[in-house]
């Protein structure tokens, strides 16, 4: 795999990790495939800490997804770069459900998932949205964790924009991280350890909303929600002792969230 593909690995391994602990998010199809995988990660991207906040992150989007499909049973759910993630084993129900990630990954995804009469695998770059003209339009829910710091801004407009026009309504959750991060990233990032220096920041969400809604008159309705908590202190008090003062203080705290934040938008 290639430099951003192999960042998959991260997060499947801190999921794996916390998953074996009994803390945070259960995941055995995590625990499996790093398992099976063994991929050699080093560093940063194999620390504690680094695996509580991807498993912290992945709950809180698992928590939100979970909350929309009660509330749109019949909408399209989309997690666009899916890399291995089980979300479909923890939050699937009866959605039609679409992972989509780079042909090199789903091919890797199909030694371990099944597609079924509504669990599709879609090989296709994030940012080519012709996938789209096969699906529902009226509702789609769509997750976008740990892939908007790879797009350039206006290749995140664009992909964004596309999905909001096609779906009538449309709910979007998704991590970024700010300029700061994406500047800081070149020298220090866990990414850095699978060979990639690359990404970009979003300061200002109501930025990206804004340049989505000016691209067609039919998004003048699409617009920013609100910020997520990526670390609620309900999933910290999971740590024990020192390790959730340590937790708090570092990347719960003022430093961390000045570098990533978690942002819906709908339409």
């Amino acid at each position: 795999m290639n430099g951003v593909n192999k960042t998959l690995y991260i997060p499947l391994y801190g999921k794996s990790e916390v998953s074996k602990k009994n803390i945070i998010l259960k995941d055995p199809t995590a625990e499996h495939i790093w398992e099976q995988e063994g991929f050699p990660l080093k560093g940063k991207s194999k620390s504690k800490w680094l695996a509580y906040y991807m498993g912290m992150r992945a709950r809180v989007f698992d928590e939100w997804l979970h909350g929309m499909m009660q509330k749109y049973p019949e909408a399209v759910v989309l997690h666009i770069g899916c890399g291995m993630d089980s979300r479909i084993h923890r939050v699937g129900g009866n959605a039609l459900w679409y992972d989509i990630d780079f042909e090199e990954v789903i091919n890797e995804r199909k030694k371990y998932y099944e597609e079924t009469d509504t669990y599709h695998m879609i090989a296709s770059d994030a940012r080519d949205t012709s996938y789209l003209a096969n699906m529902p339009t009226k509702q789609g829910i769509v997750v976008l964790e740990g892939i908007s710091m790879y797009l350039k801004p206006e290749e995140l407009e664009k992909m964004t924009a596309d999905l909001a026009v096609h779906f009538d309504k449309i709910h979007i959750l998704m991590d970024c991280y700010t300029t700061k991060a994406a500047k800081a990233s070149k020298h220090k990032n866990p990414i850095n350890d699978v060979g990639v220096t690359l990404v970009y920041g979003l300061d200002e969400p109501t930025r990206l909303s804004e340049a989505v809604s000016n691209t067609d008159d039919r998004l003048a309705s699409f617009q920013f929600v609100k910020e997520h908590n990526m670390t609620p202190d309900e999933m910290v008090k999971e740590l024990k002792g020192m390790e959730k003062a340590i937790f708090k203080s570092v990347f719960a705290g003022k430093l961390s969230k000045s570098l990533y934040r978690m942002y819906e938008f709908e339409k």
